[in-house]
């Protein structure tokens, strides 16, 4: 039986709150990252996948990372209705297929904002990676063609680089710089859905991680249960109530990883996941 397991985005606390929920979950013996065939990582979860596959890392010392008031991070002031706003503009109608134009739309804004220097942004994104070799796991990592508006998936066989791949994947519009991989450049992938689900298709079990689906909620449903009509089992573990308040109302805001991370830990030994422990 095939395992997949599906990280999605959710800023700087949502990787802090996923890292929490795996160590909860193994903390009580479910072990999603050890039993994984497949990882496939949007935003934050393109970060957090290629942490938890680096060779020679463990869950608690990523864990510790998140509690320490130490970080390489930068912290935009962001307006989060008018970033929601564009986002849900980018994934189309309620349940509805994404749209390409439209995502190319956000990539023009993406592509006209003042941002810090991509060098600067990618340092940032080296100095979350334990490891920038890719793991001999299979990952994907999406992003999303600034210019066509088409989804990139990047693994080990794409010739680009894990830096540059989590980079792109990372580039929230209009918040960072978008990433010049060859001759193209690439924004978020969570600005087609905010989980990318569907690329987990074809594996038995698969568990989603989602800390905040918001305006793309509608379409990970619809994604869950095109997977669950291909004979797919499908977990999908959101961020709760208090999990939500811990993360504050800035998802890029450094100061909350650590109880963000705190709470995905209290969470993840608590919560279902579907009688894999």
């Amino acid at each position: 039986m095939s395992t997949a397991l599906v990280l999605a985005g959710g800023g700087v606390t949502g990787i802090a709150w996923e890292i929490g929920l795996l160590l909860g979950l193994r903390d009580r013996g479910v072990d999603l990252v050890g039993t994984a065939d497949l990882v496939v990582g949007t935003s934050a979860g393109a970060a957090v996948g290629a942490q938890v596959l680096a060779p020679g890392t463990d869950l608690v010392d990523l864990y510790d990372r998140q509690l320490s008031d130490e970080h390489g991070e930068i912290t935009p002031v962001v307006d989060m209705d008018r970033l929601m706003a564009a986002m849900a503009s980018a994934v189309g109608v309620e349940g509805g297929p994404p749209d390409a134009t439209a995502r190319a739309a956000v990539g023009a804004v993406a592509m006209a904002a003042e941002t810090v220097d991509e060098a600067v942004r990618r340092a940032v994104i080296a100095g979350r990676l334990p490891s920038h070799e890719w793991p001999a796991r299979r990952l994907l990592v999406t992003a999303v063609d600034a210019a066509t508006g088409e989804l990139a998936v990047f693994d080990a066989g794409s010739g680009v680089g894990l830096v540059d791949a989590v980079a792109a994947s990372c580039a929230v519009p209009a918040v960072w710089p978008p990433v010049t991989i060859g001759d193209r450049r690439y924004i978020d992938g969570g600005v087609r859905t905010m989980a990318n689900a569907d690329l987990a298709a074809g594996h038995d079990t698969i568990v989603v991680l989602a800390p905040m689906p918001g305006a793309s909620e509608a379409v990970l449903a619809a994604e869950v249960a095109a997977l669950e009509a291909g004979g797919a089992r499908v977990t999908v573990l959101v961020a709760d109530e208090a999990a939500l308040a811990a993360m504050g109302q800035n998802p890029l805001d450094a100061a909350f990883r650590r109880p963000a991370a705190e709470e995905g830990r209290r969470q993840g030994r608590g919560v279902d996941v579907g009688g894999l422990g």
